[in-house]
């Protein structure tokens, strides 16, 4: 990664942040919005000029504002859906020059606004319901700077930002590990505490990484869907199309955070993955599923506990409830209604979504697994009875950064029937309580021990417990960079000369 457009990038963000905080924005709901759009006008920009150079040097800007109509529309139409289309007067340095207007913000909105009408067809997010939400808002400025002395004030210091920063083709031709890191930069702030309840369920892009690498091992995909039903931001999508090749999948998406679906956009249009934006639907995946076609590969870290009581009749009277959610609906309770376990719903529709050769990883809580009776221990068993259950990986408590709950990574694996006798007792055949009870259980005891705050000094253990197929065909060895620390993912593997023997 190149270090020096690594800072100017962040610096660019950083600066748009003063301007915010400047105006009495710091920390609130309109902040999130001006920055992600602002940049995401500026990459759309610089992205477009940038197309339009690679087609003939000579598509300067100056060059670009004295083209005629129909030469404009071919370029148009050379580019592609490689980028948004942006006519010559909706350039940023077109706007950059106007900034003495009276009324400068409203050409600021504007230019927004009609770039969001052009392409609409390609960049537009969908709801449940199938409305629309554009690339900008409207009315960014006006709905966003209450005191209206302050919105040509705001509009200008945005511009000129803007305007200073210029995106060539060394940053175009960054990878996801660039983007990755950028993105999680500008949007750190509204992924924490003051994020809202939707904030503690934000993947970090270190365990997003493990999460992929295990899924796809050794294997080459292509031609694939890969999909969250709880998707926040992306993290685990991109991850994982990264790790597969963004040219070999097709990205679809639900959450029911009008916020995190944009911030998925977002990200999707910096990795190179416009192609999938109208798969981003904005909705409730449990009630109003909008993917009902089987996917490839499904990742996904659920909301764990939520108030679903007033929709919670609706789920069982669905069509397709007995086949999708096949271990139950919970029961709301007499109270705490809040700690509701939505996330039994979302591991059901997952098992529900994959095609019979698909693969997935949810992160849940570790209680999960450790179950002894409800709706979580019948998923398990059929997990088990059906040969799905690929392994599980136990993560240190505070690896989710805004939440203390222990979680664990499930990961099913329909194609491989990785639970086979080879690494599970046949059912016909019974082995005693004590030999059946004490590799597991010996593991999960040593994993809670084991799950302190994370320390310099001492750093935690990742454990994983994974079928000894898919340990002897993959050999994976892992690290990933959390919290500055590097956990180490210790694969508990029989000698050789034991697996033989199974």
């Amino acid at each position: 990664m190149n270090e020096t457009y690594k800072i100017q990038v962040q610096d660019l963000v950083d600066d748009l942040k003063a301007v915010f905080t400047h105006a009495g924005l710091g920390g609130e709901a309109g902040e999130y919005k001006l920055l992600t759009q602002s940049f995401l006008y500026k990459f759309l920009n610089d992205k477009f000029l940038y197309q339009a150079k690679l087609l003939d040097e000579s598509n300067t800007y100056e060059n670009l504002l004295s083209m005629g109509e129909d030469d404009y529309d071919w370029l148009l139409e050379d580019i592609g859906t490689s980028t948004a289309w942006l006519k010559s007067d909706q350039l940023i340095e077109t706007l950059h020059r106007q900034q003495n207007e009276a009324t400068f913000y409203e050409s600021f909105e504007n230019t927004l606004n009609q770039i969001a009408i052009d392409n609409n067809d390609i960049f537009s997010v969908h709801t449940d319901g199938d409305t629309a939400i554009r690339l900008f808002d409207e009315r960014l400025i006006t709905d966003t700077i209450s005191d209206s002395s302050k919105r040509n004030e705001v509009a200008k210091a945005i511009i000129n930002l803007l305007a200073r920063v210029k995106f060539d083709e060394t940053i175009f031709s960054q990878g996801f590990d660039f983007f990755s890191t950028l993105f999680e930069y500008m949007i750190k702030d509204y992924n924490k505490d003051g994020g809202g309840k939707y904030a503690e369920y934000y993947t970090p892009h270190s365990v997003a990484k493990i999460i992929a690498d295990i899924l796809v091992g050794n294997d080459q995909p292509s031609n694939v869907r890969i999909y969250d039903p709880s998707a926040g931001s992306g993290t685990l999508l991109m991850n994982l199309a990264s790790r597969i090749g963004v040219d070999k999948t097709t990205v679809y998406s639900q959450d029911i955070s009008q916020k995190s679906s944009n911030l998925l956009r977002l990200n999707l249009i910096l990795n190179g993955l416009q192609h999938s934006i109208h798969n981003i639907v904005q909705g409730n995946t449990i009630i109003a599923n909008r993917h009902p076609e089987k996917m490839d590969y499904i990742v996904s870290n659920p909301p764990f506990k939520l108030d679903f009581s007033e929709w919670r009749d609706r789920v069982e009277s669905l069509p397709e409830a007995s086949e999708r959610f096949f271990a139950g609906v919970p029961k709301v309770p007499a109270k705490s209604k809040d700690k509701m376990a939505i996330y039994e719903l979302f591991v059901q529709h997952i098992i529900y979504s994959l095609k019979p050769d698909g693969q997935a990883a949810v992160v849940l809580p570790t209680g999960f697994i450790t179950a002894q009776s409800g709706i979580d221990k019948t998923i398990r068993q059929h997990l088990v009875d059906n040969q799905m259950l690929a392994g599980v990986v136990s993560m240190p408590s505070n690896i989710f950064a805004t939440t203390g709950t222990n979680v664990s990574i499930l990961f099913i694996d329909k194609k491989t029937r990785a639970m086979s006798s080879s690494s599970m007792p046949q059912t016909s055949e019974p082995r005693s309580r004590k030999a059946r009870t004490k590799r597991p259980c010996s593991l999960l005891r040593k994993s809670r021990r084991s799950s302190k705050p994370l320390s310099r000094k001492k750093p935690s253990r990742t454990f994983l417990l994974l079928s000894l197929m898919r340990i002897s065909r993959r050999k994976t060895t892992l690290s990933a960079q959390v919290n500055t620390l590097t956990l180490r993912s210790t694969m508990w593997i029989s000698q050789q000369k034991s697996l033989k023997q199974r």
